[in-house]
């Protein structure tokens, strides 16, 4: 297979001859073979694995993103990555800047919504006023 790993402005990896890829989705992991049928996945943050005759495996923690198999050809988009041969420490990176961060972007999105809540209120009392 010939897989693409994309982030907002870059690539982040290019490999031919991947012979397998496992990732990681809101249902738990699943693996990618050559002649699977083709698909799109939502990713969760995790661990990306794939393996190659030349590298063996390599594992990549990867943000949350979308996997796309059309063929021979895999592109996964993901927010953020990080490459590594420690699989511990890709994973405490997982769980440290991933999901941290998506914390925070819940918090922001709370305080957005209060935010625009009080502002219809406020608009509605306006057109009630006139």
């Amino acid at each position: 297979m010939n897989l693409k790993l994309l982030l907002p402005f870059r690539i982040f990896d290019q490999k031919a001859g991947v012979l397998r890829i496992v990732a990681e989705s809101r249902e738990g992991s699943f693996g990618l073979l050559p002649n699977r049928l083709d698909c799109v996945a939502s990713l969760v943050p995790g661990v990306l694995v794939y393996e190659t005759d030349a590298d063996g495996e390599v594992f990549v923690a990867v943000d949350e993103g979308v996997l796309v198999k059309t063929g021979y050809d895999v592109l996964i988009s993901v927010r953020q990555a990080i490459g590594g041969t420690d699989l511990a420490l890709l994973r405490h990176s997982v769980e440290q800047e991933f999901l941290t961060l998506n914390e925070s972007e819940r918090n922001v999105r709370s305080v957005m919504a209060r935010m625009e809540s009080g502002f219809i209120q406020r608009f509605a009392g306006f057109q009630h006023d006139r």
